[in-house]
């Protein structure tokens, strides 16, 4: 019984490891169990720590406040006085020591043991009950339809609340959806459906920093200091930022561009290589065919596909600006959205045999995926409202 015990308080302090930033077999060796152990440890739980090993809220007894009762009943102390010492309700005392004293048909002050009385109280907070995504199938069905489009979880729960602004039943944190993926044993959804997420792992694991890469020199750049301050906060729409998203063995790409108020994103086909001549006459009929309030002005990196950027200023009447060296956050939201772009065209696969027809496919189920920063309204609905606006407002959106 105590051995039970003992592993549940190792295990918080496993837990505790990870949610401080350390790998699996270091928070395992914090508490002295090897590190096959901790990995095993936080496979079985999807990398989430499991909810019967939550951290004791102050409403609960603790494991040292039953050693406290313990040693008070031993010493003949009485029931008021043992919760005055502990800052407890005299109630609260009364009931534990009736619970952790029972054996069989007999009960009594002097059969109290702290530890069996902890190992009590954890196996009736276990109680698991069926997740709200077993009970509401019309839920599980909603959401399980919207990972098979590559939302995210996030997205789906702030999606959801527009859907159904109404029925209550149609809730779901995106937290809830995580753990029905990731933990085994909690039901609702299939464990196969973690291939729909945009990493696509089976575990959650925080996310990493990519290293930053050399940039080479462009000729007459203005850097991006020099972009208009309308460009900063989002609330002038038509100005967009763009990068490249690289295949396998550094051999294919593709361009993207994303405009920075509606997240609306275009995607470039690059079949012949991504060389300064290459990605000038992908860019040049991709931004001549957006109306003139859309063309105010684009960020890059410094990479050396850029190397022709006066000739796309000259040719789309289109400023081009250049971010500083490994400073990703300068173009944010073009990072972010190539995070989103890498689920249909992952790491390592080479992105010359995507036909028009599979780019455009792609491009129009990202531009129907809902958005927190849009209110959880879809980059098309925020770019089809701002066309249909009058001249002179614009849409704002949240940075």
């Amino acid at each position: 019984m105590g051995r039970r015990t003992l592993t549940n308080e190792v295990r918080r302090g496993f837990w505790r490891g990870v949610r401080a930033g350390l790998g699996s077999e270091a928070a395992a060796r914090s508490v002295g169990v090897s590190g096959i152990t901790g990995r095993r440890w936080f496979v079985q739980a999807g990398g989430m720590c499991p909810r019967s090993l939550d951290e004791p809220s102050g409403r609960y007894l603790t494991l040292a406040e039953r050693e406290e009762i313990a040693i008070g009943l031993a010493c003949e102390e009485s029931i008021r006085s043992i919760a005055r010492r502990l800052g407890r309700a005299p109630s609260t005392v009364s009931r534990e020591v009736r619970r952790g004293s029972r054996r069989g048909h007999h009960a009594g002050r002097d059969r109290y043991r702290a530890v069996l009385a902890q190992h009590g109280a954890e196996e009736r907070a276990r109680r698991p009950k069926p997740t709200k995504l077993v009970r509401c199938p019309r839920l599980a069905a909603a959401v399980q339809a919207r990972l098979e489009q590559h939302w995210s979880p996030e997205e789906i729960a702030g999606r959801l609340r527009l859907d159904f602004p109404d029925d209550e039943q149609m809730r779901i944190s995106h937290e809830t959806i995580y753990r029905a993926l990731y933990v085994q044993g909690r039901g609702g959804l299939r464990r196969e459906l973690t291939s729909c997420l945009r990493t696509g792992r089976a575990v959650r694991k925080p996310r990493g920093r990519r290293a930053p890469g050399e940039h080479d020199k462009i000729p007459d750049k203005v850097m991006i200091s020099q972009r208009p301050a309308e460009a900063e906060d989002r609330a002038v729409p038509g100005h967009w930022e763009g990068d490249l998203l690289v295949g396998a063995n550094n051999q294919s790409a593709l361009g993207t561009l994303v405009e920075r108020s509606t997240r609306f994103t275009l995607l470039l086909p690059l079949p012949h290589g991504y060389d300064a001549v290459s990605v000038r006459d992908a860019i040049i009929p991709a931004i001549t065919a957006l109306p003139a309030q859309l063309r105010r002005s684009l960020s890059w990196d410094q990479g050396s596909e850029m190397a022709r950027h006066a000739e796309i200023t000259i040719a789309a009447d289109l400023p081009i600006y250049f971010c500083d060296p490994a400073s990703p956050w300068q173009r944010g939201t073009n990072e972010n959205t190539n995070g989103l772009l890498r689920q249909y065209f992952p790491k390592g696969t080479d992105l010359r045999h995507h036909s028009p027809e599979h780019l455009d496919a792609v491009t129009a189920e990202l531009n129907g995926r809902p958005r927190k920063t849009l209110g959880w309204h879809t980059p098309a609905e925020a770019l089809a409202a701002l066309l249909s606006a009058p001249p002179t407002s614009s849409v704002a959106t949240t940075t």
